[in-house]
Formats: structure tokens, sequence, C-alpha cells
């Protein structure tokens, strides 16, 4: 019984021959399939690098040698095995690729890369509207404004409508301010997302005034500083219309600021220089204030429309500001007056363009606008009175580049040149999102 069970009979030689040609074929097949899945896939990343502005050059370059490479096909072996032979290194399957490699190694990661934007697109849309793809995104950034504002006044008449008697005071405002800001963003569904942006501020002013002591070339300086938490905002971002056709994707935007800084009304002021009547003629505040001191509401539309190579994008606001009671509203420090303050309403606008280098490195052109209508105060039984130079326009055009350095983290950064005497100088932002 033993002998029988241990002889091996023609008819199962040819069934065991048989079934490894079928194991061949299989393999081969199965070879053939991965090529062409891999083909397939470089083409799809090739029409997405196009449609994002990248150009193919890679995958072109590539795709003729990926094609080229013949299958091996496998050893058939005579000798009989307990186990099937290994496959050959060329027909296995091989792992998954990172994002980072420029093709998929299967039909689910060839379906991903299609529907997804490229990292360099979706880094310029996390920039003017929002991402709804990541779950979390934690953000560190850091910006610096310069400002300079001079000013002359003249205190005194003209004589002959030629000879000007009197005072000449020229005075000159410098103001240094740095921002940190964390934000954290949340991508709640493919449609909805919140912000939440917590800054500190610190800031330095230095104030300059002529004419000191009634001499004109005598010069006065004085400076102060300031520094703490900001106005923490909260704001969300609800996707109404995806990019279809010719329609952009468009974004509305909601979002609420609470007066979490320090006021700028009823810090007390210090008194330089007084004239013989007691008229201040020089004072500056005792510190820099860190925010607005009212709540305020903001509702606006944002908008991005990729083409090839470029990506459009663009944004329209209204801010709503809350009129307060503060229990004091006058500069002069000997005085105690009460009132209530309302900022004016302010509308924004801007446009921009950039254009990806590749799938990690975009440059970006853009130009923003703010409105802001006179303030108002009302002090406690009198009537409101309009401030006088409280309206602001506010243009300023930038220029940023955005960086994926990691799969997780990008690098933004943003030049702005102020354009009307109302903005910053200049103002220098750097940013680092990274999801989680």
């Amino acid at each position: 019984m033993a002998q029988d069970a241990g002889q091996i009979t023609a008819e199962d030689r040819v069934r065991m021959q048989q079934l490894l040609q079928a194991l061949q074929s299989l393999k081969q097949d199965y070879a053939q399939e991965v090529r062409r899945l891999r083909e397939l896939d470089m083409q799809i990343q090739a029409l997405q690098a196009r449609v994002a502005g990248v150009a193919p050059a890679i995958a072109a370059r590539d795709a003729p040698q990926m094609a080229a490479q013949p299958v091996a096909p496998a050893p058939v072996s005579s000798t009989p095995s307990s186990s099937p032979p290994p496959l050959p290194a060329n027909a296995a399957a091989a792992p998954a690729p990172r994002g980072d490699e420029g093709y998929a190694s299967t039909a689910e990661d060839a379906q991903r890369a299609q529907d997804t934007d490229s990292r360099s697109v979706a880094d310029v849309k996390q920039q003017s509207t929002a991402l709804f793809n990541r779950r979390l995104t934690l953000e560190n950034g850091i910006s610096y404004n310069r400002y300079d504002r001079k000013q002359v006044t003249l205190n005194g008449f003209l004589a002959l409508d030629a000879i000007f008697l009197g005072n000449i005071a020229i005075e000159n405002v410098e103001s240094d301010t740095v921002n940190y800001n964390f934000a954290a963003r949340w991508g709640v569904s493919p449609r909805l997302s919140l912000n939440l942006d917590v800054p500190y501020i610190a800031r330095k002013t230095v104030y300059q005034k002529g004419g000191a002591g009634g001499a004109a070339a005598a010069i006065a300086q004085e400076e102060t500083d300031g520094h703490g938490l900001g106005d923490i905002s909260a704001s969300a971002n609800w996707k109404l219309f995806g990019e279809r056709g010719p329609w952009p994707e468009t974004v509305l935007n909601v979002g609420v600021t609470a007066p979490t800084g320090r006021e700028p009304y009823g810090i007390p002021w210090r008194v330089l220089e007084r004239d013989s009547d007691n008229f201040i003629r020089f004072a500056v505040p005792e510190e820099q204030p860190t925010g607005n001191g009212l709540w305020q509401a903001t509702v606006g539309l944002s908008a991005v429309k990729t083409t090839d190579p470029a990506i459009l994008f663009g944004n329209i606001g209204y801010v709503r500001s809350f009129a307060k009671d503060f229990g004091d509203l006058d500069n002069n420090p000997d005085t105690t007056n009460p009132g209530r303050v309302e900022l004016g309403d302010a509308f924004y606008f801007g446009a921009g363009v950039a254009f990806a280098f590749n799938e990690r490195t975009s440059l970006s052109i853009s130009f923003s606008d703010r409105l802001n209508a006179r303030a108002r105060t009302r002090y406690e039984g009198a009537d409101w009175m309009k401030l006088i130079g409280s309206d602001a326009n506010a243009a300023t055009m930038s220029l940023g580049v955005t960086h994926a350095m990691t799969p997780n983290a990008t690098f933004v950064g943003v030049l702005g040149i102020g354009l009307t005497p109302d903005a910053p100088d200049f103002n220098l932002t750097v940013k680092v999102p990274y999801a989680l």
C-alpha cells in the first residue's frame, strides 16, 4: 500500500504539466495587464498635469520606456513541488508607490489621481478659498508690516497770498508690526470647512514732530510699543458650486471676529509738550493697541478657476462692525469721557492669477483693496460725531509663492506693496500649513 501511494502515474505527470502551463499563461496575462495599467495611468497623469498647468515632460519621457520593457516568461519546471514556483519579479504586483513618484500601480490609485487636483493647484486653492478634502490643517504664520506716514501742519496765515506767517510742523509716524497667527482648518465634509485664527501682535510706533517748542528746526521724537493677544476670529466656508465647464468653484465665506485684543480707546496718553495756554501740542499713547475693540461680522464670496496654464481667483466681501460702549474715549489723561464707538463698514475685493511651475511650486500675483467708511463716536449726552480722517482706501499689490516641502507641509510666502497712503508701505508674510 505504501509503495502504491508513493508511485506517480503518467496521468499525474500529464495533469501536473497542464496545470503548470495554465499557471504560466495566467502569469503572462497578469504581467501584461500590469503593464497596460501603468501605461493608462501615465496617460491619465499627463492629462491631469495639463489641466493643472504642469508640463507633462516627465510622463512623456518615461511612457515609451515603460511600454518597451519586455515581460520575461517564467521558466516552466518539470520537477514536481509541493508549492507553486514564485512569480517573476517583473510580473509581480508592485507595492503602491508614494504620491510623489508620478504614477499609480493600481486602478484605485489611478482613479484617485484623476479625481484629485495637483498639489500646486490645491495649495493655491487653500490660500484663496478653502480645501474641503483635508481633514485637519494646522497653520503657523508670521507677518511683518511697515507703515510710514508724513504730514505737514501749517499753523498761521498767508500774507499777500505768497508769504506764510506762523509755525510749520512736520509730523511723521513710523510703525512696525509683527503678527504671529495660529490657525486651524477643519474639513467637516466635502462642502463645509471651519476655521479658527488666533493672532499674537507686537507693535512698535515712533512719533516725530517738527516745530517743537515753536522752533521750526526743532524735532521731538517719542517711541511706544505694545504686544499681546489680538482679535480672535472664527469662520466657515461653504462650497456653493464646484468647478465645472466655464464656471469656477465658488465658496461662501462667513465669519465673526471677537474683541479679544487691547482696544485703542481709553489708553492714557503721555503729554510731551504744552502751550502756554495749556493746549497739548505733542502727546503719544503710553502703549499700542492689539485690537479694534468691537465685534465684527464678515460675509463674502471667493472663486477659483483652473485654466491652462493659469489658476484664476478672486473674492469680494463685506465687513460689519457693531457699536460698543467704552468707559473712556478721550485721549487726555486728565479727563474721563465715556461714550459709544461705531466703526465704519468695510468692503473688500481682490483678484489674481497663479501659475503652476510644476507639481509642487506655483507663483501668484494679485491685487486687493479694502474700503472703510468713516467711523463715528458719541459721548454721553451728546450727538453722534463723525471722525474726520477715519475713512480709508487700502490697496495692495501682492506677489506670492507656494511650494510643497513634504506630502503634508507647504511653504507660503507673500510680499505685499502698498498702493495707497492708507495701506502699509509693504508687508511680508510667511506661512506653513501642515495637513494631518
